[in-house]
């Protein structure tokens, strides 16, 4: 009985333990499913974050390249913004009066220096056309191309002086005033006003002096004037915002006691008259100023003062600088000929002598 009994537990015994077998086996079967599936997700998940992390760092790079190519491109192409060398950028943006800038000129040893720095200061000027009239039957060659690197717009026209006339540029503003009554639509362009300035090529010009007073004149525009007239400072004399006389040291009773530099008249005054600049002027005492005023049919009352709002510390935009000559005596050329012209060693660079 007892054996039996033993027989019985034993069978018993085996099949639960081939029934524990067979569910451990089921149980690492599907152990080894999951694993491989998880593995297998992961494995997904993991190249999905590689392949979004690749592509926005990829996105980054090509942003940043073409950043950095857009920038080495504006050096490479020396690009500057556009405000002061391309003349179609000033062509009348704003609405704002065209300064109308007539400047005589004559061959001397400082010309191309007296020229180069008044271009440097008209191409900080925009809507600006400069009218330069050479005193001779020719172009100069060196003025023409400076006038062309300018990139301003200009024209330059060459009149020899006339007999009876003072050898002062007298004649060439008055061919350039005849040049700008016939020729006003191509001069003013896309532009509908302008002002005109008289502007020698050896004085010094504050930019404010064109964007501040000229640009502004509606009729007759007068300032003060540095360094002329045998004193520091020429100037109207303004009460009340009216010009009730000249501070001058020379001739202050002439009607308009003023230096070329010291005005600049609206272009619509200009084009209602034919005054020019004569071969004299006994109303100015000498000087052209009065009776191109005059003949203007312009009077006191029609001057506008500009730079005289305060009472001290006033500024001085424009200066009558005139370049010396330079003392060349040890610089003469040694030549056999002991008549002709004087000769300078330039040593191959272009000298106007």
């Amino acid at each position: 009985m007892v054996g039996m009994k033993r027989l019985l537990y034993a069978a018993i015994h085996q099949k639960s333990m081939g029934k524990m077998t067979k569910i451990n086996g089921e149980s690492q079967e599907l152990q080894k499913l999951c694993e491989e599936d998880i593995h297998k997700h992961f494995g997904t998940m993991l190249k999905s974050v590689k392949i979004r992390k690749t592509a926005f760092a990829f996105l980054c790079f090509m942003f940043v390249s073409a950043m950095i190519f857009q920038l080495t491109t504006d050096f490479r192409e020396n690009k500057i913004p556009d405000v002061r060398f391309r003349p179609s950028k000033w062509i009348n943006e704003k609405s704002q009066p065209l300064i109308i800038v007539i400047t005589p000129t004559y061959k001397r040893f400082t010309r191309m220096a007296d020229m180069t720095r008044m271009a440097n200061t008209l191409m900080h000027i925009e809507d600006l056309y400069w009218i330069v009239i050479e005193d001779g039957s020719q172009k100069n060659k060196q003025t023409d191309e400076l006038l062309k690197r300018s990139k301003l717009r200009y024209s330059y026209l060459p009149y020899k002086t006339e007999p009876g006339y003072p050898r002062r540029g007298w004649y060439q503003r008055t061919m350039a005033l005849k040049f700008l009554r016939t020729n006003t639509s191509e001069i003013l362009g896309n532009n509908t006003n302008g002002v005109v300035y008289f502007a020698d090529d050896d004085n010094a010009y504050d930019i404010r002096l064109f964007t501040e007073y000229i640009r502004n004149v509606k009729k007759l525009g007068m300032w003060a004037v540095g360094l002329v007239g045998g004193t520091v400072v020429e100037a109207p004399h303004v009460v009340n915002g009216k010009v009730t006389g000249f501070d001058v040291k020379w001739n202050a009773k002439r009607m308009f006691a003023v230096d070329m530099a010291g005005f600049a008249v609206n272009l619509d005054v200009v084009l209602r008259t034919d005054a020019v600049f004569g071969t004299s002027c006994k109303r100015g005492a000498g000087a052209p100023e009065t009776c191109l005023l005059q003949d203007m049919e312009l009077t006191r009352n029609d001057i506008e003062p500009f730079g005289f709002d305060k009472e001290k510390d006033r500024e001085i935009y424009v200066w009558h600088t005139k370049t010396a000559s330079p003392n060349l005596g040890s610089n003469k050329k040694k030549t056999n000929s002991t008549s002709g012209p004087i000769r300078y060693e330039t040593y191959g660079y272009i000298v106007e002598t």
